[in-house]
């Protein structure tokens, strides 16, 4: 028996895998390919968990969360529980896999919640192959009360990689811009919240602009851009204290803020006598290298997975494209080729894709690219869509979309979306109100 402990804000969790049951196999046929492109959702019944003496509001609570969660992906269809047939009446009971397969139900997850002496509680959860009637994967959790959202999230993760193969990205954060106010006089706000837009919480307070805020790789800090100096200045939060440092002591204005796949470093571009050039800081010693030196705009730096390479943007060429280098600057070389001016771009986690945002015949795009360039597919369009983020599991991205705004100025708004690689599944990532700039984290677990 594994024992594996995480902390979360509010109390520890503690992950302890369960035993499969006695001669069930560990491992069985049902598997969802998600490189096929175009899927039907899998089936996937989901009860209530049960308490000390039956259903319980968290349980349920947090059975709507991992099936929000699964559907959101696209990849799975949780099935009404008004059609079940079972109705379960302990967690570690072999189910009855004919009422299940009577309602089409290729997978099944069970779950149950109980508090413990301390005022934690300990959710577990089976989830199980109904066709070749195997458990596949078994888990308790233990936490503060005031986690079960999240531990909704972490059981949908594990759920989601059973059966996919690919981690997943549920107990995660995104970062954002929230606007607010007239359109000339916007009131701007860094924000963060759960990736499907619960636990809202702001993180300035509006006195001054913010843009483009980053995630840390490897802790709870954010880099981001501030207008507080008067001029556009790169800052470090940190998550768990709020304590905010300016970074990099440039003459010019700084901005386009991202990590290192390690997190030591932090690229940034600065922006003095029309010329814009790409720095790296580290952040441990301060000091500061400049990777790129000519008089072209170089901005928007983003290393790839393992560090080795960074592709950025340049009008070096004449309009706005992509290039790659090796991370000290060396081996420039141009990737984007289709028409239209490029943008924002940012490297998968994976490494084998770079997003971007694009502009041709009037139009905004967000696409992906191969890192030589090839490949080129355009996934998302509107009238303004820009700031592309990937899910940890590079499979996911997120940006926001803008409308136009009247000749009066009314009817502007501007909102967040997920959609996949394949360009399926686009949906709204819901926000107290409009939105711009989002980041997406790494996993919290």
């Amino acid at each position: 028996m594994t024992v594996w402990r995480r902390r979360l804000c509010g109390g520890f969790l503690a992950l302890l895998l369960l035993p499969f049951f006695p001669g069930a196999p560990a491992q069985a046929a049902l598997h969802i390919d998600i490189t096929k492109g175009t899927i039907t959702p899998l089936p996937i019944a989901i009860p209530p968990f049960l308490g000390a003496n039956g259903p319980s509001q968290m349980g349920q609570d947090i059975a709507r969360v991992v099936a929000d969660d699964l559907e959101s992906s696209g990849l799975f269809k949780p099935l009404d529980p008004r059609s079940f047939i079972e109705t379960l009446k302990a967690p570690d009971a072999r189910p009855q896999f004919g009422d299940w397969r009577e309602i089409n139900a290729q997978a099944l997850v069970v779950g149950a919640v109980g508090r413990n002496p301390d005022g934690s509680f300990t959710a577990q959860f089976r989830l199980w192959d109904v066709l070749a009637q195997q458990q596949l994967a078994g888990y308790s959790y233990s936490s503060a009360a005031q986690n079960w959202r999240r531990i909704g999230h972490i059981i949908a993760d594990a759920v989601y990689e059973r059966l996919t193969g690919e981690q997943g990205y549920f107990d995660t954060h995104i970062a954002y811009v929230s606007e607010a106010g007239a359109l000339r006089h916007r009131i701007k706000r860094l924000a963060i919240m759960d990736y499907d837009g619960a636990n809202n919480r702001f993180l300035t307070g509006g006195r001054s602009l913010v843009m483009t805020p980053s995630f840390s790789p490897v802790k709870q800090e954010l880099a981001y851009v501030s207008f507080a100096s008067g001029i556009a200045q790169v800052y470090l939060l940190d998550l768990d204290n709020g304590r905010r440092q300016r970074v990099a002591g440039l003459a010019g204005m700084t901005f386009a803020p991202r990590f290192s796949p390690h997190g030591g470093r932090l690229l940034l571009s600065e922006a003095k006598g029309g010329i814009t050039n790409i720095f790296s800081l580290d952040l441990n010693s301060g000091s500061i290298h400049r990777i790129t030196a000519d008089d072209a705009i170089d901005t928007s730096p983003s290393f790839s997975p393992d560090g080795s390479q960074i592709v950025f943007n340049s009008d070096r060429g004449g309009s706005p494209q992509l290039y790659v280098m090796g991370a000290d600057g060396s081996g420039v070389t141009r990737i984007s080729f289709g028409s239209g001016k490029y943008g924002d771009p940012v490297w998968s986690p994976r490494g084998d894709e770079i997003a971007f945002t694009k502009i041709t015949g009037g139009s905004f795009y967000v696409g992906v690219m191969h890192p030589d360039g090839s490949g080129e597919r355009l996934i998302a369009q509107g009238y303004q869509v820009e700031a592309p983020s990937w899910a940890p599991n590079g499979r996911v991205l997120v940006y926001f979309s803008q409308t136009p705004a009247n000749a009066s100025g009314r009817g502007f708004s501007s909102r967040l979306y997920s959609i996949d690689l394949t360009g399926y599944n686009k949906r709204e990532v819901l926000t107290p109100g409009d939105a711009t700039d989002p980041a997406w984290s790494p996993l919290l677990h």
